[in-house]
């Protein structure tokens, strides 16, 4: 099976050696920097086991990686998406799959608008793996990995077949979903990185500096919960409109063993594959200021957040708490716009 991954970032590291690991598997990259890429990958898994993949082929050009692959697999920020989709078009066949290991920064929307209507295109409702990236194009860390992974799909014909391909590549059961809609849509990063930013500096100025960085979740407070559940139980008014199958999407309660904000923040801080990732941040002369160039900002409120906002009110949904997030995440973005 060919499959060509897009993008260097954490996942596509992990993703990119990972399946260049497996006999079954010729991996191709498609990167803005192909010349600083060996041909072998290594992945650090949690068991300690080091995988040793090889890469077939690493360029900046589609032709050279995209032609004849059977599978396109994104790993992409939402920024990227719709420029790499437009650089790929013409070097895809009918036939080839194209993906994205992350839904809910607008792939579909920016798949059916760029790509040939007949495209056949599948999207990961969560990734599959929580990556590090360690040496660029050299190494990065499996940290975590999913027991199951579920797809939504568009113009795929034979979506079991996809799955037992997806399964072979991964190494876990596949799910296909019964919409798009329920892989784009997501209580994940979209909600709960916003929640916790808009909790840590919603009071933060230019000017406003920090004695010391924080830990992202092994800090979680209670107020950061709370903030998130509300947001959760406006995103499912949302998908109570939506032609989605009836609880597609547990409860952030639910899917966290959680009854309460209290018992959330524990959660949160508890997750092992959390620990250690620390808040968005860069150090200054004066002290610790928030990094709005970070992809928890360009990437969490105007490629996942405001998706969901302008979902809700094209549907006359009230997301009073979400649109208030959001409208602050857009405004420390300016901050950085304004060449903070």
């Amino acid at each position: 099976m060919r499959v060509c991954i897009c993008g260097g970032g954490n996942l596509g590291h992990v993703i990119a050696g990972y399946l260049a690991s497996q006999q079954h598997c010729e991996v191709d990259l498609l990167t803005r920097h192909p010349e600083r890429w060996s041909q072998e990958l290594v992945v650090h898994t949690p068991e300690g086991i080091d995988l040793h993949g090889t890469l077939h082929g690493v360029s900046s050009d589609p032709d050279h990686v995209v032609i004849g692959a059977d599978i396109v697999l994104l790993c992409l920020p939402g920024f990227s998406i719709g420029s790499v989709l437009q650089q790929i078009g013409h070097s895809l066949s009918p036939h080839t799959l194209v993906g994205s290991i992350v839904s809910s920064t607008g792939f579909f929307e920016e798949a059916l608008r760029l790509l040939p209507a007949s495209t056949p295109l599948f999207g990961f409702q969560r990734v599959p793996f929580i990556s590090r990236l360690e040496s660029y194009g050299h190494s990065a860390s499996l940290l975590g990995r999913r027991k199951l992974m579920r797809i939504g799909t568009e113009h795929v014909n034979d979506k079991q077949a996809l799955a037992d391909q997806l399964e072979l590549l991964f190494g876990v059961p596949v799910e296909v979903l019964s919409s798009y809609y329920e892989a784009s849509i997501s209580n994940s990063n979209p909600i709960l990185h916003p929640a916790r930013l808009y909790t840590l500096w919603k009071d933060w100025k230019p000017g406003i500096t920090y004695p010391r960085n924080c830990h992202f979740y092994g800090e979680w407070t209670e107020e950061a919960s709370e903030m998130y559940i509300l947001m959760d139980e406006e995103l499912h008014r949302l998908i109570e409109v939506l032609p989605v199958t009836p609880n597609c999407l547990p409860t952030v309660l639910d899917y966290y063993d959680s009854y309460d904000a209290a018992s959330l923040t524990c959660k949160l801080r508890s997750i092992e594959a959390f620990q250690g990732i620390m808040a968005p941040m860069k150090e200054t002369e004066a002290g610790f200021v928030p990094d709005l160039r970070s992809r928890y900002f360009t990437e969490d409120f105007p490629y996942g957040l405001n998706l969901l906002c302008r979902m809700a009110k094209e549907r006359n949904i009230d997301t009073p708490t979400m649109d208030l997030i959001c409208q602050w995440g857009q405004q420390m973005i300016q901050y950085a716009d304004n060449n903070y």
